[in-house]
């Protein structure tokens, strides 16, 4: 078993070992029950120690793919064993609804990094630091504005950005999500309208619906927003807000240009609207970029660190006014007692000892990598790229030659899950575009899937 380790990667050897165990269980179809070659075996062959084969063993062990034997090494794990542990169905919003949550076991279009990604040993570290020395973040509420340790590095971040605040504008909260619902709640009412981004977020489509909120879409480009059709929409609509993302836009990997970014707020002035800017790709850029928050301090920035740490330690936050903080304050408190101190706690470790800002830059190394690998893919397959991103996690792409439903058959034959028609859009229409996120494209069944796409295409007479 030959594993292809770069130790000049910035990626752990720990982490690669992993991914590369976890392509070859994807790809060589081994049986469940098959023995691994011994740990000895493996590290000799590829001149690695027993310790990090060991480790990246346990992590798959933990991720339900091996299974350790009392003396007996690793075997490889029964997946329908495995699905009947976890109960819990894999879901990604956006995903296909008419093929259930329980089907396909690659998500191509999934929101967030894979599992075979996130790196544990700091996170683990700053876990037990923390309950070793702020025993109060075990039993205790944080306060309104979150733990002040927390926003203090969060501040530093902010900086680095060119977004210059306070810390009493700065409020913590339970991931992006929260934040995004606090301010919908408190900023507007039933019936208000505001502008939204087409193709744009789901989540953030079903809680305007759920608030009541009336949506007017605008077309999303290359550069971000049409400004054009922006400017036609406030003029026609006098909505009160306008929800934005900046870099890396969802789905299309997009981001703001500075042009697009000056007039969105020129108008924004003109019309009376309340910019909401959701940045919550942010860590995945190198350098500081347009930002709508760093050129107006009226913008209500929301940013988290749940895409790139961990989707279970909810961990985001919101820049506004201070009378707007005040606000949103005051609905977080009464709707869920604010957030997880603990969790804030752990992520303040992790920024203050520099393990957090290693972690997103071998992520990005890894994005970057894969992101090439897959739009190369897609040129080879004859499919249709939206803007060529330069960074973050998604690609927004078609097939040239295959219609949505030839394409989502192919998916399901192949054990695939893709984006669903409809979600990216407010008012529901269908497009054939999918959401590829390329940290999940490099697998081989990814791979496979863009070869078959290519073969569906119609013989010319």
């Amino acid at each position: 078993m030959e594993l292809r380790i770069d130790r000049q990667a910035l990626v752990p050897v720990v982490q690669q070992i992993v991914d590369a165990l976890t392509c070859w269980l994807h790809s060589s179809g081994v049986s469940p029950g098959t023995r691994l070659p011994s740990v000895r075996q493996i590290a000799r062959i590829n001149l690695l120690s027993q310790s990090s084969v060991t480790q990246a063993c346990e992590r798959l062990v933990t991720q339900g793919m091996l299974v350790a034997g009392h003396g007996a090494g690793y075997t490889v794990a029964d997946p329908a064993l495995v699905a009947n542990a976890r109960h819990e169905p894999a879901w990604f919003e956006g995903g296909e609804p008419e093929y259930g949550p329980w089907s396909g076991d690659l998500r191509l279009g999934c929101g967030g990094l894979p599992e075979s990604w996130r790196e544990t040993d700091d996170l683990i570290y700053a876990i037990r630091q923390v309950s070793r020395t702020d025993t109060a973040s075990l039993f205790n509420y944080s306060t309104p504005l979150g733990l002040p340790a927390l926003r203090q590095q969060i501040l530093k971040r902010l900086r680095q950005l060119d977004i210059q605040v306070q810390d009493n504008r700065i409020m913590t909260t339970a991931g992006a999500s929260q934040g995004l619902d606090l301010i919908v709640r408190t900023l507007f009412k039933a019936g208000d309208c505001v502008v939204v981004e087409s193709p744009g977020y789901p989540l953030l489509f079903d809680l305007l619906r759920l608030q009541g909120i009336h949506m007017v879409e605008v077309p999303r480009t290359p550069r971000g927003p049409d400004v054009d059709v922006l400017e036609s929409v406030l003029a026609k609509h006098r909505p009160q807000g306008l929800l934005i993302n900046s870099f890396f836009h969802n789905p299309t990997g997009s981001s703001l240009s500075l042009g697009v970014a000056r007039r969105v707020l020129q108008l924004a002035r003109a019309f009376g609207v309340q910019v909401i800017e959701d940045d919550v790709y942010a860590d995945l850029r190198s350098g500081c970029g347009t930002r709508l928050a760093a050129l107006d301090d009226s913008v209500v920035y929301v940013g988290s660190y749940s895409k790139t740490l961990s989707s279970s330690l909810r961990v985001g936050f919101v820049v506004a006014d201070c009378t707007v903080i005040t606000r949103l304050a005051e609905v977080k408190m009464i709707s869920g007692m604010g957030a997880s101190r603990f969790c804030e706690a752990v992520m303040a470790c992790l920024l203050a000892n520099g393990a957090y800002g290693k972690l997103v830059q071998r992520q990005r190394q890894r994005l970057n990598n894969d992101r090439l690998a897959v739009l190369q893919m897609l040129e080879d397959a004859e499919w249709e790229v939206f803007g060529k991103p330069a960074g973050g996690l998604f690609i927004w792409a078609r097939s040239r030659m295959s219609d949505y439903d030839q394409v989502l058959a192919q998916a399901r034959r192949l054990g695939m899950v893709l984006s669903s028609k409809t979600a990216f859009n407010a008012s529901g229409g269908a497009s054939d575009w999918q959401r590829i996120n390329v940290a999940y494209a490099c697998d081989p069944r990814a791979r496979a899937f863009f070869q078959a796409t290519a073969r569906d295409r119609p013989q010319a007479f």
